[in-house]
């Protein structure tokens, strides 16, 4: 299962990760894929020079457009 961390410090929740956190849920459910997929929330993750900020299996991915998140979770 990978497991996908949106950090959800004020930094990166104002740059947009209100909307990625979004994102990631309706693509889960639209695709049927809480048995493979574990998305949850934490706190300033300390790069918020670079956000906003996901980790998926620990891999950080920065300044993502919604386009290039659905790409890397299609690949998942």
């Amino acid at each position: 299962m990978a497991v996908i961390k949106v950090c959800l410090g004020s930094s990166c929740y104002v740059r947009g990760n209100d909307k990625t956190l979004a994102l990631i849920d309706d693509y889960i459910q639209k695709n049927r894929k809480e048995h493979s997929l574990e998305l949850i929330g934490c706190r300033c993750s300390d790069a918020c020079q670079d956000g906003p900020n996901v980790f998926i299996d620990n891999k950080k991915y920065s300044k993502l457009t919604p386009e290039e998140l659905l790409k890397i979770l299609e690949e998942l």
